[in-house]
């Protein structure tokens, strides 16, 4: 005769669930499940759970709140790929980070069950958000006039400001794209770097050229930087001008001094659209002072037109040892 279980056994017992899922399109299975069930495996990892597939279902089995995220993140992907979207492994960190939200009462939350309704085109791809607050970044980008997004690296902060540059300049919604930033030495003496002073300034920019090389195709780049509408230059050079009908960038912001980021900010023309990127966290300034984006944050936010989007930690879309690294450095309230 079997001996029953006691109270604290029977408690471990109950916080346990076995969960299914079925899914009705059978030939999309292999995409969701990944090369060598890479998919599974990492959110089997992730989450502390068993999952085993049956068919068109899946059983799920863990604890009940990681059965349940499971669950979330299993639908959420195969809504994803029955959408026409592509899943990679940052695409499943994503949505297991995304799963992480509070839910009521085991209730997929829809930002993870459904395709993103917003979303990114290009020319070599369509970008989808990764975290909750890149949705409300994707969303301001569209919509706001000014967009200051403050975070740490490998949130999206650039790379999304200047798909989205891209994707307005190939619709035609503005005429250039002017990508910026200061060349402030990190370590380093920009004197003692070889080459004349476009060779000296293009490294700081490199994060920049990435972003373009990733939404365009080489030969467009060139073709654009060729003939200017393209332009990529740190932020001494926007002295003087006005700039209008434009997509506008400034990454990293917060080495910008309050004088750099006034003349910056007051470039702003008819047409335009400005993104101010950068982590407060990160200044390097040579003299020690106010950063001007955290002096600028400070004057502007809730004035009407402009809009503050910050990440966090949660918020990190690179390798997941990335945000390790930035919690590590920074704690986690980061």
């Amino acid at each position: 005769m079997s001996k029953k279980p006691n109270q604290n056994q029977r408690s471990d017992m109950a916080e346990r669930a076995r969960l299914e899922v079925t899914f009705e399109k059978p030939h999309l299975l292999g995409a969701l499940f990944g090369q060598y069930d890479q998919n599974l495996v990492a959110i089997e990892n992730r989450l502390g759970v068993y999952i085993a597939a049956r068919g068109n279902k899946l059983q799920i089995e863990g604890e009940a709140e990681a059965a349940a995220r499971a669950r979330d993140v299993m639908t959420g992907l195969y809504n994803r790929i029955a959408a026409g979207q592509e899943i990679d492994s940052g695409a499943v960190e994503a949505v297991i980070a995304m799963s992480a939200e509070p839910t009521l009462d085991g209730i997929i939350r829809h930002d993870v069950a459904e395709p993103p309704k917003v979303m990114i085109r290009t020319r070599k791809k369509t970008i989808v958000p990764r975290s909750a607050t890149q949705v409300t970044y994707m969303e301001a980008l569209t919509r706001n006039d000014i967009i200051f997004a403050l975070g740490p690296a490998g949130t999206g902060k650039t790379y999304l400001a200047v798909a989205q540059a891209v994707s307005q300049l190939i619709t035609g919604s503005v005429d250039r794209l002017i990508l910026s930033r200061p060349a402030v030495e990190a370590g380093e003496r920009l004197g003692f770097l070889p080459g004349d002073m476009k060779e000296k300034v293009d490294p700081y920019l490199r994060p920049i050229y990435d972003a373009l090389y990733d939404t365009l195709p080489a030969e467009q780049v060139e073709r654009r930087i060729a003939s200017g509408e393209i332009e990529i230059a740190p932020i001494a050079f926007m002295r003087g001008r006005t700039l209008s009908n434009a997509f506008i960038v400034l990454d990293e912001a917060q080495n910008t001094t309050i004088a750099q980021m006034k003349m910056f900010l007051t470039r702003f023309g008819e047409g335009s659209r400005m993104v101010i990127c950068g982590d407060p966290r990160q200044v390097d300034l040579p003299q020690p002072g106010i950063s001007g984006l955290a002096d600028a944050v400070a004057r502007l936010e809730g004035v009407e037109g402009i809009s503050v989007v910050p990440f966090g930690i949660g918020d990190v879309v690179r390798h997941p040892v990335v945000g390790r690294i930035v919690q590590a450095y920074e704690g986690p309230d980061a």
